[in-house]
């Protein structure tokens, strides 16, 4: 078959002969119909078998911290999915009612299908989803990975440093940057539901695909869902915003009063907006070419992609810092626990481990931004309210952390709770990443060794006031209005 998609993003997991009625593509990880290679992939099977395209997106009830805010967020990617198969190619959404109503549901699916294809995407629990439907599914079964600019199989290499991950892309990226994903995979495909696939889905009633009912969902309704709407529509909007009005300061980004952070991040954690679409609507808003990238590998933050210097210290976070988390997860499904610390760091802290703390605090007084600390507390109220959290704010709030509970080991998993509970992007390699680099890890050892963080990096809220406008912000979050908990 003459596929459209680079050979090097593809992995058959199950090889059986494509004989069947349909193809199914399994949505999990890039929930968009635009610029997504594995739709693409799919649709190439569909094509070149001449079989229907099936578009099958699911929302289980029973992950880890399933709650309103997330549902909500997921469930507004879905309904943008639905209306954009519609007339288009046939689409079955699937919003699981109670927990394992939809045991059995990807197995029979599969029986009839000549081909399924699904996100190669190493988020949360979909590496293990992908694994066991291995044992499940009764058709020939392919991956996609569209993680990032440069495929995952590029390198087995672990990068250790954003320098590394810098030097290698400028190294190896000229040779992608051709290879783009079609904007619309699914041109020229027609709409027909499969007999048999109607016949599955009769025996699994869905919740209606609307935000509005998580209310009635079997999931944690302590934490609400937020104003921001989810989806490839809202996506799309907010990357043109950004764009047109952001780019230009995002200078500024560190200064949580100036709002110039790009907003997407939620958008990418969920997959309703491609990493090439982010990378074209920059590089486009400057007239830029290939031709511009400089000859030099170095590593250097600046300078190698002949863009103005907003552009390229946010195509840094992008390409760099988003994949460095990414390319953890996709090489080591143990990259979110203590132990993925580099030793030096794990060392550090242990030897500090028994240093006095002033102040400690449990994992309810911080989640209620109960702290002695307005900056950190103002920080944790941005986060449980709207979902999201300054990034500069946010290693901050790592830091103190790590500085007012017992233990490091301790301090991981708080922030792992409060970030994956309350977060848009949390339960993501991206801020797994960001929790990590809190404790040592893609950073080196800093001196003076201090209390309790040894070698790793220090902050203090007093620099912080110092660094940063934040009478706006601290008037948005700040201690004189009570916590916004739904």
């Amino acid at each position: 078959m003459k596929s459209t998609v680079p050979e090097e993003r593809i992995s058959t997991l199950v090889d059986r002969p494509p004989t069947g009625d349909y193809v199914l593509y399994w949505m999990t990880g890039y929930r968009r119909l635009r610029s997504n290679f594995a739709l693409q992939r799919a649709a190439d099977w569909s094509r070149h078998l001449k079989l229907p395209l099936v578009v099958f997106v699911a929302l289980r009830s029973d992950y880890p911290w399933a709650n309103d805010r997330i549902h909500a967020f997921a469930i507004d990617g879905i309904a943008d999915v639905v209306a954009g198969c519609a007339g288009r190619v046939a689409c079955v959404a699937y919003v699981e009612p109670e927990p394992a109503a939809s045991k059995g549901l990807l197995k029979r699916l599969t029986r009839d299908a000549a081909v399924m294809v699904g996100d190669d995407a190493p988020i949360f629990f979909l590496p293990a989803a992908r694994q066991a439907a291995v044992g499940q599914t009764q058709c020939r079964f392919e991956v996609v990975d569209h993680n990032g600019l440069v495929p995952m199989a590029a390198t087995d290499r672990e990068f250790r440093r954003a320098v590394d991950l810098r030097r290698f892309n400028q190294q190896v990226l000229p040779d992608h940057l051709d290879d783009l994903p079609d904007a619309d995979p699914l041109a020229d495909l027609t709409e027909t539901m499969p007999a048999g696939v109607a016949s599955v889905m009769a025996g699994f009633p869905s919740a209606p695909v609307r935000r509005d009912v998580v209310a009635d969902l079997p999931i944690d309704h302590g934490v609400g869902a937020t104003a921001l709407i989810g989806g490839e529509r809202a996506a799309q909007t907010r990357l043109a915003e950004f764009v047109t009005s952001g780019l230009l300061r995002y200078d500024e980004r560190n200064q949580p009063d100036a709002q110039a952070e790009s907003g997407l991040s939620p958008f990418l954690h969920f997959g309703q907006i491609s990493v090439h679409d982010v990378f074209l609507a920059v590089t486009r808003s400057e007239d830029w070419s290939p031709t511009e990238l400089s000859p030099s590998s170095r590593g250097g933050r600046v300078g190698w992609w002949g863009l103005s210097e907003q552009a390229e210290g946010f195509l840094d976070q992008v390409v760099t810092w988003r994949d460095i988390g990414y390319r953890a997860a996709y090489r080591d499904s143990a990259y979110d626990q203590y132990d993925a610390l580099p030793e030096w760091a794990r060392r550090t802290l242990q030897e500090h481990a028994t240093d006095p703390r002033d102040h400690l605090y449990s994992l309810d007084e911080f989640a209620s931004a109960g702290t002695h600390d307005e900056v950190w507390n103002a920080a944790q109220r941005q986060l449980v309210e709207t979902g999201t959290i300054h990034n500069y704010l946010r290693m901050l709030w790592g830091k103190k952390i790590l500085e007012w509970t017992e233990h490091p080991v301790v301090a991981h998993d708080v922030m792992f709770e409060l970030n994956n509970r309350y977060a848009l992007d949390g339960r993501d390699p991206n801020s797994v990443s960001g929790i990590h680099w809190v404790l040592g890890r893609f950073d080196r050892a800093w001196g003076p060794e201090r209390d309790i963080f040894g070698k790793v990096r220090y902050m203090t809220s007093q620099s912080t006031l110092r660094k940063l406008r934040l009478k706006s912000y601290l008037s948005n979050y700040g201690a004189n209005r009570p916590l916004q908990l739904d």
